[in-house]
């Protein structure tokens, strides 16, 4: 039990101990913190300080040199403002002598128009008095005078004129000249066409005349059953040996000269034979005709035509036109045109096509109201031909005007063709009424005394009065006769018109 109340106060009193040991280090730690965190605090405080006496040292600095700054920009400002001052004091200046220097120059200018006035009245009256004295020393008046005036000029300006037409007419006669003629003369030289003129002439020979009257037949059987199958006239008169076939289409009148020949071979004429014959006679032409017309498109490279083209085509191998074959004359054009073509950079295919379908109208022109070309054309536009194309045949006799370089070449083609020698004849009644319409329009003109057409009409001589026509108006004679020869009259090749003035002096000695 002692021993049990010592080891409880024991332990009462080592817990008492370590408290208070436990209450003394703790007092001690707190004071020591406390004296720590006094210490931090006169820290801060002194930095605190620190810092605002700098702070008060850096803003004074900085408004010291702001101060400076704005008293250097504001004395700058006073300067920019003394001198804009100065100049516009100046300029006031300059403006009050330039004011006192315009108002001298009105005064001046108001003395000098009073002096001009004054001088043109002088001169009004002087140039008056001058006219009056002209007009009674010439015997005119103002408006004859200025007649005289006028006509002296119509003078100057005739020659002068004349003149430059005949300068622009040589220049521009060796520039195109030399230029057409190298192009012509390698076309020409190019194709070699045939010279001969091929005409068709459905005259048939028959053995003797006692086979007229077999081809007649009983009642003149024969005679109706062959016109009215081939759609021919058949004429048998006393001319001996022959009969003559006539039609206005080619391709029956060919018909008909085939079967009658056939018929007058074989000897049997009756209309049975006959039916039979022209059944051959047309199946043969058509084939012909289909031939000839797939040889021209493939010998002018034209591949791509429409078959009824090709037939068409081949129909103007029967067809003549002033005894030239039509169907070689569009040979010749599509030929010369696609030559031009190529001299000129133009594509020379479409260029020979277009002078291949060019008179392809004249193969049912007489079916058909109109002219060929027209006719042509209507009908290259209903089988698909290119418009281009189609405006070169409406074009090529200008029943619509030519507005591309390929109708000009087909026209240029069409007119080589016919124009060259022998190539075509020319009814006698059409040339002469020519030769007459050329000395016509020359002999139209004032001062002129005759004229003369020569050279089957490819040359005018006009000679002109030399009293009224003078040598300068003789070159502008020549060229409005040749304008009147283009616009009015139509023509192979060109005229050469030239006008004659002769004056001559005569005396008698006796």
């Amino acid at each position: 039990m002692p021993n049990f109340v010592i080891a409880i106060v024991g332990a009462f009193v080592g817990v008492a101990l370590g408290f208070v040991i436990a209450r003394y280090l703790v007092n001690a730690s707190a004071k020591q913190k406390a004296e720590e965190a006094q210490n931090i605090l006169n820290d801060a405080q002194l930095q605190a300080e620190t810092i605002k006496k700098a702070a008060e040292v850096e803003a004074k600095d900085e408004a010291l040199k702001l101060r400076a700054e704005i008293e250097s920009e504001r004395k700058e400002r006073q300067r920019e403002v003394r001198a804009a001052e100065n100049r516009i004091q100046q300029r006031e200046e300059s403006l009050d002598r330039r004011t006192d220097s315009l108002d001298a120059r009105e005064h001046q200018i108001s003395s000098l128009q009073g002096q001009i006035e004054r001088r043109q009245r002088d001169l009004d009256t002087a140039q008056q008095e001058v006219e009056n004295r002209l007009e009674s020393i010439a015997g005119m008046t103002p408006d004859e005078a200025k007649q005289e005036l006028l006509d002296n000029l119509r003078d100057e300006v005739t020659v002068e004129s004349a003149t430059i037409i005949r300068e622009s007419e040589a220049r521009t006669k060796a520039e195109a000249d030399k230029r057409a003629r190298g192009i012509l003369s390698l076309a020409i030289q190019r194709v070699a066409a045939e010279h001969t003129v091929e005409n068709t002439v459905s005259t048939i020979h028959i053995p003797s005349d006692d086979l007229k009257g077999r081809i007649i037949g009983r009642e003149g059987r024969n005679i109706r059953s062959f016109e009215q199958l081939t759609g021919t006239n058949l004429i048998i008169d006393d001319t001996p040996e022959c009969v003559t076939i006539s039609c206005f289409d080619p391709v029956r009148r060919e018909i008909g000269r085939v079967t009658m020949e056939n018929l007058i071979s074989d000897g049997r004429i009756h209309p049975a034979r006959i039916e039979e014959m022209f059944h051959k006679a047309e199946s043969y032409v058509n084939q012909r005709v289909q031939e000839a017309g797939e040889q021209a498109a493939f010998d002018t490279g034209t591949h791509d035509l429409h078959p009824e083209l090709v037939k068409t085509l081949g129909r103007l191998r029967y067809r003549t036109s002033y005894g030239q074959n039509v169907l070689n004359h569009s040979l010749e054009v599509a030929y010369l045109a696609g030559v031009m073509a190529s001299e000129l950079g133009i594509d020379p295919s479409t260029a020979r096509r277009a002078g291949l379908l060019h008179d392809i109208g004249k193969a049912i022109d007489h079916e058909v109201e109109g002219s060929h070309a027209v006719i042509g054309a209507d009908l290259a536009r209903r089988f698909g031909e290119r418009p281009h194309i189609v405006h070169a045949i409406e074009a090529h006799h200008s029943d619509v005007e030519p507005n591309s370089v390929l109708d000009v070449l087909v026209q240029a083609a069409d007119a080589v063709s016919a124009a060259r020698p022998g190539a075509r004849k020319e009814t006698l009644d059409a040339y002469v009424k020519r030769l007459e319409k050329l000395e016509e329009i020359a002999n139209s003109y004032d001062g002129v005394e005759r004229t003369y057409a020569i050279q089957a009409g490819r040359e005018v001589r006009v000679m002109v009065q030399p009293d009224k026509i003078d040598e300068a108006q003789t070159v502008v004679l020549a060229h409005d006769i040749a304008s009147r020869i283009e616009n009015e009259l139509q023509y192979p090749g060109q005229v050469k018109v030239i006008v004659i003035r002769e004056s001559r002096a005569v005396g008698i000695a006796k």
